[in-house]
């Protein structure tokens, strides 16, 4: 597969300053690990809002330093200021981050989540890679992920060990896997990671984070569990899962399972699927610490604070108590329907089309959203301002939004204006689900379809599918919480 690198263009970056070619700071501080990101970021920082402690304040940034090295620097940054930008969250500029979710089996609590064996001792992979971007005026945030079973040719990158060459048609979680053996750390797999990432999609990524199986168990366990809907009675001999249809309170263990999850009930065995559900439980968990009051509960918002920043591997352009609490504070009105996500768009690889996949072409459109800093939904590129906000009065998405798709014409309406002038309307979506209701001219059947996607979503599953391809893009979480829980 040919990489989706754009050339000849000015793309943005989160520096401020316009490259023409993909851009990543050269320089990162690691702190620690664990597993599913943003939400554990997202948490780290809201556990901010509110409290002005200064014993809190050292304390966890005392926690931040503890474990920390320097990624290596790459050949493209061998020119630049070799000094890491913080992020400045008040400069109205978008921030780029490269979530990681490490499988690793070191640990007790690890290998009790996942398991252990001789085959698993030394294991260092990225089964969750999400690329999440924080609008400017911190009004949405866009998570895009990227299934550990793509075809896809990286550049060269540099380790603590020397440089590994460019490689192609290889798996993309490979990347992290080998970056990790030949470089020896966890700064050469990330590093080789968000170098890959950068030239795939066009972006400037320029913080990354890092977690695995113990640390988003416990940061879920510190919030005190997730309640989720499951839309159907669901169990995993894998995992040990046994969840009932209906509403239920998952602990720690049963939330990081659910997101490991990938051969259970209702599942293809598929990681395009996985993605789905790990974009859904992400959701949860934000809705769940949006619902608490954290922020005159002290402590719980300290646990809160220690489990986030013990828990994770954070790039120093955010392992940094001060940035935090800015962040944080930029968030703390954010509306939890406006964090838009998808899984990149994705074909079978024709060279071995049972377990693997290579990005559609409609995966451009999807990198060029968040090139221009807009957000993943159906709205017109008009009704974006410069920064890339969005301006309300153009409509709002569905509650799973993505990027435009052209499969959407299940869902539009053709008209006449008032001198005979056919127009095309897209159908109103129902208030309670979100989505749109047409039926088909050729089988005569019901077809729910995601406004935003233009993806067909299975009355049976709230899954919602790619109409052209059958792939896996996302789930359609107002319809799931309506239909099966009866929560609007």
């Amino acid at each position: 597969m040919t990489s989706h690198r754009r050339t000849n263009r000015t793309i943005p970056n989160i520096a401020g300053s316009i490259a023409s070619h993909p851009r990543h700071s050269s320089q990162y501080r690691i702190s620690h690990v664990v597993r599913t990101v943003l939400v554990s970021i997202l948490l780290a920082a809201l556990t901010f809002v509110g409290t002005a402690a200064a014993a809190v304040w050292v304390d966890i940034n005392s926690t931040i330093e503890q474990r920390s090295f320097t990624l290596p620097v790459q050949a493209d940054d061998a020119d630049k200021d070799n000094e890491p930008q913080l992020v400045d969250v008040n400069a109205g500029k978008p921030v780029n981050v490269l979530l990681l979710g490490q499988d690793t089996r070191e640990g007790d609590g690890n290998a009790a989540v996942g398991g252990s064996d001789d085959s698993t001792a030394n294991i260092h992979n990225a089964d969750t890679t999400i690329v999440a971007q924080i609008a400017a005026d911190r009004s949405y945030i866009n998570l895009v992920s990227i299934p550990r079973d793509s075809m896809v040719d990286v550049p060269s990158c540099s380790t603590a060990n020397g440089t590994i060459p460019a490689q192609y048609y290889v798996q993309f979680n490979s990347i992290f896997a080998n970056a990790y053996s030949y470089g020896g750390d966890l700064a050469s797999a990330a590093g080789c990671t968000v170098n890959a990432v950068n030239a795939l999609t066009g972006l400037d990524i320029q913080e990354v984070v890092v977690v695995d199986f113990q640390g988003l168990s416990s940061m879920i366990d510190a919030l005190g569990g997730v309640n989720i809907c499951i839309p159907f009675d669901t169990q995993d001999t894998y995992t040990g899962l046994d969840l009932k249809r209906g509403m239920q309170h998952l602990d720690g263990t049963q939330a990081t399972q659910y997101a490991r999850m990938r051969h259970g009930t209702g599942t293809d065995g598929s990681d395009v699927m996985r993605t789905t559900r790990q974009q859904y439980l992400i959701k949860a968990l934000l809705n769940e610490a949006l619902s608490k009051n954290l922020f005159t509960n002290s402590p719980q918002l300290y646990q809160l604070a220690r489990a986030a920043l013990e828990s994770l591997n954070i790039s120093d352009g955010l392992a940094d108590a001060a940035t935090l609490a800015g962040l944080a504070m930029s968030l703390k009105n954010l509306d939890s329907s406006r964090l838009y996500a998808q899984t990149v768009p994705v074909v079978a690889d024709p060279y071995n089309p049972t377990a693997r996949v290579v990005w559609s072409d409609a995966a451009d459109a999807v990198w060029e959203k968040l090139r221009l800093n807009q957000p993943l939904t159906a709205q017109s590129d008009d009704a974006q301002s410069a920064d890339g906000t969005a301006d309300d009065s153009s409509g709002t998405a569905s509650d799973t939004p993505s990027d435009t798709s052209a499969n959407a014409d299940s869902s539009q309406q053709t008209t006449q204006d008032d001198t005979g002038t056919e127009q095309t309307q897209q159908a109103a979506p129902d208030p309670n689900t979100g989505l749109v209701t047409s039926v088909d001219p050729y089988t005569l059947q019901e077809v729910l379809t995601d406004p935003a996607t233009g993806g067909v979503v299975d009355p049976e599953t709230g899954s919602i599918t790619d109409p052209l391809t059958g792939q896996y893009i996302g789930m359609a979480d107002q319809y799931i919480m309506y239909t099966f829980c009866r929560v609007s």
